[in-house]
């Protein structure tokens, strides 16, 4: 997904992290609570059949993707010296979707200006409506619920500014041209979890599911993953555990631990957000419970990576950042061509399941289509 929940250095990823949620929050109404639950995903055990499907499913999820999301050529001259309004979230992970989508600008001939938010309401509203008095060509941002700056959105619609956006559940249509990382793109997310923990487990798991139930966009890639755990591992029984917004980046990792010590036969941990697995290998080796249970996380990043690495965490659905902003700039392209943009609202971000045998960085950041900026080139005629 955008991932503008995802890449954060280090420590400093769990305090932005929170007021990128507080963004997140206007349009929720509660946070979810600390407590368990716990299910089975289907009487009797996994059958060969099943297990043949993880496996299959596994080890195509493995596989590094080779094409860039789009095909269809622009076929047409795109003007240069457009200039694009980004709106930052507030985190790092939308500095990096600016950096990503200057550099598939730049390419283009055009300029992205970065209004910066803290990461509250009220600053999300002043950068809309300094986009609003900017009159760029174009708008881009990433998370931000509609409520938040449906007055401004309204204005962009009558100036007939385009506005793309990513990782939000808001539909699109009403002034928004283009919403990449909707819930139903985010299949692939609950399907990559699932079928590593079946393949790796032999249809033998006992998961705790670990979720930031505040975050609406992480709701799907929880249906996804349990319905793909009931398909895949018949049998197989599933905990879940919600984390408060206030437990981030102070005692995740203790609730964890407490909660497998309470339920010691649990031998895998899935995170509907990488973030929330930081510090909980740390604390796993602390209270002896390394070697008892296996980790995977959503949205890899960094950390996990470098956790993928040590041996600290075995697995993660990687997403990158960069694959999504040179959509961005396609659709922005054939709109500024006056061609339609379907193929740019049916594209599927590539995904792929990151273990230590394909891991292929620790950095922060890296594409998943390795020439992607050489297929995007062709399609653009530059």
């Amino acid at each position: 997904m955008t991932s503008i929940i995802s890449r954060w250095s280090r420590p400093a990823r769990l305090v932005v992290l929170s007021a990128l949620l507080a963004i997140a929050a206007v349009a929720v109404t509660a946070c979810g609570s600390s407590g368990g639950s716990s299910s089975t995903a289907s009487s009797g055990a996994s059958s060969s059949g099943q297990l043949s499907t993880a496996d299959k499913l596994a080890a195509q999820w493995a596989q590094r993707p080779t094409q860039i999301p789009v095909s269809q050529p622009i076929g047409k001259p795109i003007p240069t010296g457009k200039q694009i309004d980004f709106i930052n979230c507030g985190v790092t992970a939308c500095t990096s979707l600016y950096n990503n989508l200057s550099a598939a600008a730049k390419t283009l001939g055009w300029t992205v200006k970065q209004i910066n938010t803290q990461g509250t309401p009220e600053s999300v509203q002043a950068a809309w409506k300094q986009a609003v008095n900017d009159k760029p060509d174009a708008v881009v941002a990433s998370g931000f619920p509609r409520a938040v700056f449906s007055q401004q959105l309204k204005q962009l619609q009558q100036m007939k500014i385009p506005v793309i956006e990513s990782s939000t559940d808001d539909v699109e249509g009403g002034g928004i041209d283009l919403i990449l990382s909707k819930p139903k793109d985010l299949g692939p997310e609950g399907q990559i979890l699932a079928s590593w923990i079946t393949k790796d487990s032999g249809g033998k798991a006992n998961t705790l599911y670990v979720d930031l139930p505040v975050y609406n966009i992480l709701k799907p890639v929880r249906q996804y993953f349990e319905q793909n755990y009931a398909k895949l591992c018949a049998g197989c029984k599933l905990d879940k555990i919600d984390i408060p917004l206030t437990a981030i980046g102070k005692d995740v990792p203790d609730r964890v631990v407490s909660y497998l010590r309470a339920h010691p036969d649990i031998n895998y941990v899935a995170y509907s957000l990488g973030a929330l697995n930081v510090g909980v290998p740390a604390a796993l080796r602390q209270a002896g419970l390394a070697n008892k249970v296996k980790l995977i996380v959503n949205v890899g990043d960094a950390e996990n990576y470098q956790y993928i690495a040590s041996g600290q965490t075995h697995a993660a659905m990687a997403f990158s950042n960069i694959d999504q902003t040179w959509v961005w700039a396609d659709a922005l392209a054939r709109l500024f061509t006056g061609q339609p943009i379907d193929v740019d609202r049916k594209a599927h971000l590539p995904y792929m399941l990151i273990t230590k045998d394909n891991l292929i960085s620790t950095g922060s950041e890296f594409p998943l289509v390795a020439n992607y900026q050489q297929q995007w080139k062709k399609l653009w005629g530059k």
